[in-house]
């Protein structure tokens, strides 16, 4: 039998036939064949290679596809097998998507449910914002509570211009206002600056451009209301001073930042300046805070407030008679020092032309300061009460000791000395040669103190040492140790020359002797009041004995002398006893040139000393002597004082000592 041998049934080979047949070969005769050759040509057939069958299934040639003879027809059997083997495929596959939903599903469960408030926390502090809490500056008052210094609610405004150039309004759904344009129309008229400018402030990328600052609190609100994105404020408080310059070179003040710079506000900064707060708010996109969002803040602790022991309206009366006798006189400039001698709380320390610390920067750098504590000067006639109080204290004279006095006098070292004005010999009690400030005479009783012990008193009195006052740039005087002096400085100290002190230690010395020999320390503050409403005293050193309380009664008395029959009878006070010193010195200026220091320095009532006050006027051009520049002064800020204390008028007549005899 000729042609091909069927398969057999259950066959899995197909015929040998490639791809590239396109049409059917004749077929060629064959020899017949045993059927057992046959069969085993069939099974030899089976085993080899179906290349076709691979190709076809491969897709590599076109025997799927053909519809003529040389189609190639996929078996039953083998079609099931691709069939299985694509089906596994797509089981695979199923898996692989299942286990990846499994995977996603584990993992949302563990970041929502596992790690949920983790990641909320991360996502929340990303959406957080803090500003600083700015801490209130502690007010500064008189020793009655009278407001010198305090701080006002202010705002800075400022611009983040890369969010005002996103922003936009809208109304119905429209836009009715947009961009750096719109936003400066909208708050221009409330900054009260022109649209145009603004608009070109508020156009660009910068992210912090200030618009104004000191802007007051309503108009700010208003500005907020606005809703404005990129537009904010900061609240910098500003500090003001009410009363102008009334205690200005006290005071002192602050700069742009709020930091002190000079005065009390400079040498107390850290104690008024308090501790700043946080405030950490959520915010949206906008960057603007989300209402009702998450908020945490820690509170800002409030500076101290500081009580001074200054009266404002006697420091106002004070700078304003120097101010009018400094005009007067055509005199550099002028100091005064009020101090209650029970206390030593200083009650006034004027200068003239004090500065104003709302507008600091119209004053001269160097007139910003008090010149009563860093100017030094010799205190020329006024130290005489201590050469007194020494020489009577160690025994060496009497407030009734005699003395012959000449205007020219001569030293046992050649030392020589004059009066102010030429005089005839005179016949003087100590006291007189107080009262007549006699430097002649002076010189005489003191050359019988040893050397040491001048320094000693002189030291105890306060000259070369600071008093301690609470401001910065305090001068301590100049005072040379004993041994350092010349031949005519041992002398010359004795009337308050080759020495320097500045106003407070001058009018010191004056407070020691009324508070009967008793030194209490001066001081400008009564206290501080902290955050939680605690008021401290002022810490002071304990009081010392300077001299005997018979010593200072004596001397107190011989200087009432001086106001009654001596140099300081413009000092008197109607109704009131007074016991003073005049001082003329002079100045020796860096360039050569010699000026004058006139002063005044006095206590009263001299029957029960309540107040000690000096007067110190530089360069007077009308006159020199402090008995005519400076005690009129004295006599108008003092009387004014006992007035404003409600000090009772004397009511005694003074015994006082003769001042000459026969």
């Amino acid at each position: 039998m000729t042609g091909r041998t069927p398969p057999r049934a259950g066959s899995s080979r197909i015929p040998t036939t490639t791809a590239r047949t396109t049409r059917p070969r004749a077929a060629r005769p064959r020899a017949a064949q045993p059927r057992a050759a046959q069969q085993r040509s069939t099974e030899r057939r089976a085993a080899e290679p179906r290349h076709g069958a691979l190709s076809a299934l491969s897709g590599g040639g076109r025997a799927g596809r053909g519809t003529g003879p040389g189609r190639i027809v996929r078996p039953p059997a083998a079609r099931a097998a691709a069939v299985g083997h694509t089906g596994r495929r797509h089981d695979a596959a199923l898996a692989l998507v299942l286990v990846l939903l499994v995977v996603f599903a584990g993992r949302l469960v563990y970041v929502q449910g596992l790690r949920g408030e983790a990641v909320a926390a991360v996502a929340l502090e990303e959406r957080m914002s803090t500003a600083r809490l700015t801490a209130d500056r502690g007010d500064i008052t008189d020793a009655n509570g009278v407001v010198l210094a305090t701080s006002v609610e202010r705002y800075t405004i400022w611009a983040d211009q890369a969010q005002v150039a996103t922003w936009k309004r809208t109304s119905g759904g429209a836009v009715v206002a947009q961009g750096a344009a719109d936003a400066a129309q909208e708050i221009a008229p409330l900054l009260e600056l022109d649209p145009a400018e603004l608009g070109a402030q508020l156009n660009g990328d910068t992210t912090y451009v200030v618009l104004k600052r000191e802007v007051l609190p309503e108009v700010w609100r208003a500005i907020r209301d606005l809703r404005i994105a990129g537009i904010n404020g900061d609240m910098v408080p500003q500090r003001v001073y009410p009363a102008g310059n009334v205690g200005g070179n006290v005071i002192g003040f602050v700069n742009r930042d709020g930091v002190g710079q000079e005065g009390l506000e400079g040498a107390l900064d850290e104690s008024l300046t308090g501790t700043d707060g946080l405030y950490r708010y959520e915010r949206g996109l906008g960057g603007q805070e989300i209402p009702g969002g998450q908020r945490e803040e820690t509170p800002a602790v409030p500076g101290e407030d500081v009580r001074l022991t200054i009266l404002r309206d006697l420091q106002w009366k004070a700078q304003d008679e120097l101010d009018k006798t400094v005009a007067a006189t055509g005199a550099d400039s002028g100091a005064l020092v009020a101090i209650d001698i029970p206390t030593g709380e200083i009650l006034a320390l004027a200068d003239s032309g004090t500065v104003d610390p709302n507008d600091p920067g119209a004053s001269p750098a160097d007139s910003r300061g008090s010149s009563a504590i860093s100017d030094v000067f010799e205190p020329g006639s006024t130290a005489k009460v201590i050469t007194m109080a020494a020489a009577i204290e160690t025994g060496v004279t009497t407030p009734l000791g005699r003395w012959e006095v000449p205007y020219q006098y001569t030293t046992e070292n050649g030392q020589t000395f004059k009066d102010s004005s030429v005089h005839g010999g005179l016949q003087l009690t100590t006291t007189g040669v107080l009262a007549k400030s006699s430097n002649t005479g002076t010189v005489m009783i003191g050359q019988n103190i040893p050397q040491q012990v001048r320094y000693d008193y002189l030291r105890k009195f306060g000259f070369g040492a600071r008093t301690g006052l609470e401001l910065a740039g305090e001068s301590p005087g100049i005072l040379h140790p004993a041994e350092a002096w010349d031949g005519r400085t041992k002398y010359a100290v004795l009337f308050g020359q080759g020495v320097s002190v500045n106003a407070v230690q001058a009018t010191q010395v004056f407070a020691t002797i009324a508070n009967g020999g008793l030194q209490v320390q001066p001081h400008l503050i009564k206290g501080r009041t902290d955050a939680a409403g605690t008021f401290r005293p002022a810490e002071l050193t304990p009081p010392t004995q300077v001299v005997s309380p018979e010593t200072a009664a004596t001397v107190l008395t011989m200087m009432e002398s001086a106001v009654d029959e001596g140099t300081g009878s413009n000092a008197a006070i109607p109704g009131y006893r007074v016991a003073g010193k005049t001082g003329t010195s002079q100045i020796w200026a860096s360039d050569g040139s010699v000026g004058i220091t006139a002063s005044f320095i006095g206590v009263a009532p001299a029957d029960d000393p309540r107040i000690a006050v000096s007067v110190i006027v530089n360069n007077p051009r009308t006159s020199e002597w402090g008995g005519t520049v400076a005690a009129p002064v004295f006599s108008e800020v003092t009387g004014y004082a006992l007035q404003m204390l409600k000090v009772a008028p004397s009511g005694s007549e003074p015994q006082l000592f003769p001042t000459t005899y026969e």
